[in-house]
């Protein structure tokens, strides 16, 4: 059961990251804004939904 929730958190902050990079490049076609949003996450992701 631990494994399973480990899993799924894992997956969660990878797509998080992958999300957050595309929508930076997309925003912004420059790949060290990119590398740093990837960095934070979901956060960039709530903050592009809220804001943007």
């Amino acid at each position: 059961m631990r494994s399973a929730k480990y899993e799924v958190v894992k997956n969660g902050i990878s797509f998080g990251s992958a999300l957050a990079i595309a929508i930076s490049w997309t925003a912004n076609k420059s790949i060290l804004w990119a590398i740093f949003h990837g960095f934070l996450g979901w956060f960039y992701v709530i903050f592009y939904g809220l804001f943007r």
